[in-house]
């Protein structure tokens, strides 16, 4: 049976942004369809994503939390180690970081089963009780920050989530654009680590809305 992806969530679609920059040739793909998550996941280059992130929009706050979203890692290396797809969610929460950039939200990572590119994520150790890992904090990028990039994203700081202080998931940033400004549901993530003076590529993944979820960060 072929592969097919995950619908998204029942309900009403939050409100997004009103330009749609990607609406060009830029944001199209070679036989001039839009891209959605499997043919990011499975049929982008390296090119083409680059150009999805710099044509993309910044997603809405209030539009991400309460949802998590199911999310796939391009490139071979993610699915050697395991790490192929996972969730991401996004909440409101107390401020942990008192002072830093703001307006925000907060999210995290759940592990899910590795069952094959396509096929549904199902949470670890179960739907009903995932496991959440890798906190981070959501903001708009800051124009002209230190080894700043994609002005027209937000950031996801693992440097200002509830993680562990020894924990080497702190050195990730995230970028993340919305592809289309009229799809609130489809987004695109640009991974990065850092060290002092040193940005190192991760990866690129793709998220595609799944459900809500009731989480506030206790």
């Amino acid at each position: 049976m072929p592969e097919t992806t995950q619908a998204p969530a029942q309900g009403p679609t939050p409100p997004g942004p009103e330009v749609a920059p990607n609406s060009g040739p830029g944001g199209l793909r070679p036989d001039g369809s839009r891209w959605d998550a499997l043919s990011i996941a499975k049929a982008s280059s390296k090119r083409d994503r680059i150009r999805l992130m710099e044509g993309g929009v910044a997603p809405d706050l209030g539009g991400l939390a309460g949802w998590e979203f199911a999310g796939t890692n391009t490139g071979f290396w993610a699915g050697l180690i395991g790490a192929r797809k996972f969730k991401k969610g996004f909440y409101e929460g107390s401020d942990l970081h008192p002072g830093g950039p703001e307006p925000f939200i907060q999210g995290y990572n759940v592990p899910v089963k590795q069952n094959g590119v396509g096929k549904p994520h199902l949470a670890k150790p179960n739907d009903d009780h995932p496991r959440r890992f890798g906190y981070y904090r959501v903001h708009r990028v800051i124009p002209g920050a230190h080894m700043s990039r994609y002005e027209n994203g937000l950031l996801l700081d693992y440097g200002l989530g509830k993680n562990p202080w020894y924990d080497p998931g702190a050195l990730l940033r995230d970028y993340l654009v919305q592809v289309y400004a009229d799809d609130p549901d489809l987004l695109l993530g640009h991974a990065f680590g850092v060290l002092p003076g040193i940005r190192l590529e991760v990866s690129f993944f793709v998220l595609e809305r799944m459900n809500r979820h009731d989480y506030h960060g206790r």
